[in-house]
């Protein structure tokens, strides 16, 4: 069972009517200019359709403090164990640094397992010694090298 931070906050899959809420999320998690709306409800939609995506929301008092994504994917090495990946960590900014996050990453970690992942995955893009500790306090270690490729 995964404690939560206080009593009155709780995590939930993102479901139907939920788009506003993470979309003020994801505006304390980087600057991209928002989603024209009918493009972010078709992507949201597809969000939720996808299998073995989940988005994951912490609500404190009601109000969506928190978000995290897992994507577990099927594997055909490892005899067939999938892995995870966890992607767009964000705390509101009036909701940081009170456990939010580690429980929602918790969350996320639990439900790989219950998915029978071998691993779970996760790329920071902050060399923010106090986010890297965060991470390492969630569990993660840093042992691998990530690259990636974005398109220009």
């Amino acid at each position: 069972m995964i404690s939560m931070p206080n009593p009155d906050f709780t995590i939930r899959p993102a479901r139907d009517g939920d788009l506003t809420d993470l979309i003020e999320l994801y505006h304390h998690l980087n600057h991209d200019p928002d989603l024209e709306p009918a493009l972010a409800g078709e992507r949201f939609a597809a969000i939720l359709a996808h299998p073995g995506m989940t988005v994951l929301i912490g609500f404190a008092d009601g109000r969506a403090a928190a978000t995290v994504t897992l994507i577990v994917v099927p594997n055909l090495t490892r005899k067939g164990a999938p892995y995870a990946l966890i992607e767009n960590v964000v705390t509101h900014a009036d909701h940081r640094q009170r456990g939010y996050a580690g429980a929602l990453i918790r969350t996320a970690v639990d439900q790989a397992w219950s998915h029978g992942c071998y691993k779970v995955m996760l790329l920071t893009g902050s060399t923010d010694p106090a986010t890297l500790r965060f991470y390492e306090n969630c569990g993660f270690l840093q042992n691998k090298t990530g690259f990636q490729i974005r398109r220009t």
